[in-house]
């Protein structure tokens, strides 16, 4: 996951003052709530030797702690599919090495556009898109998995041009899937079990082309009701620190 970050000036558009940039400043979260949120995408194995990233509103995501097993975890703010800006996306990732090498780039880079307040939303999304098309950002190489067996995340229910969120407790495995479309591997989007494809690209860029899809495992029952339970402290803090993180009993899965 992690390359220096291209220049700014160079690939994206020039700003003009018609195009407005509101609401694009985040929240902090604390610290040691943050870096508890981050590690907990990643199974309890991995979590002492990660990687860990935090996002600094101002200056986008940034190294909090360096790990040696190459898998990096934070917390997904921003989603540039989606084209907007909120502020009550919560999103806790844990990348392979892979992933780490490839993806977690764009979520980088995202974050850093974002936090200098001089980019829309729309900007963002073209210069994301622009990146992939060019090969600045690439697929990974190799099948791989990125975590996300958090207690809780706050998240877009429905692909691009659908703007609902909701917050729920879904641990779950996602296995990297480039390029590819349900028709391709016969998963059925509306089954309630799973496996589900989930491919935000292939709205953006066309079927078959988003190169960030991901084959999505729920994780076992008895194994999500122990993540939840062995996380009580963490969800208590994190429901004291914001009313996003209050999670109704519906909204299980």
């Amino acid at each position: 996951m992690y390359k220096l970050l291209l220049s700014l000036i160079i690939l994206l558009p020039t700003l003009s003052p018609a195009q407005p940039t509101s609401g694009w400043q985040l929240d902090k979260m604390p610290a040691d709530l943050e870096t508890q949120l981050a590690l907990s995408a990643l199974p309890s194995n991995l979590r002492a030797a990660a990687t860990v990233y935090l996002l600094d509103p101002a200056k986008g995501l940034y190294l909090a702690r360096q790990g040696s097993n190459g898998f990096v975890c934070f917390v997904s703010r921003t989603e540039w599919e989606w084209g907007e800006f909120r502020k009550d996306l919560f999103a806790p990732m844990g990348f392979d090495p892979e992933g780490a090498r490839t993806t977690f780039v764009g979520y980088r880079d995202v974050a850093a556009m974002r936090a200098s307040g001089k980019y829309t939303p729309q900007q963002i999304k073209d210069s994301a898109i622009s990146r992939i098309r060019r090969g600045i950002y690439k697929a990974p190489a190799r099948s791989g998995v990125c975590y996300m067996l958090a207690p809780v995340m706050r998240v877009y229910t429905g692909m691009p041009g659908d703007e609902h969120v909701m917050t729920m407790s879904m641990p779950h495995y996602m296995f990297y899937a480039q390029n590819i479309k349900d028709a391709d591997i016969g998963t059925d989007p509306n089954s309630q079990y799973g496996p589900w494809l989930v491919n935000p690209g292939n709205f953006v860029l066309g079927q078959g082309k988003g190169p960030y899809g991901y084959i999505i495992v729920p994780a076992r029952e008895e194994i999500a009701t122990n993540i939840v339970q062995t996380n009580k402290d963490l969800l208590q803090r994190l429901a004291a620190w914001s009313p996003y993180f209050k999670l109704d009993a519906a909204m299980n899965h």
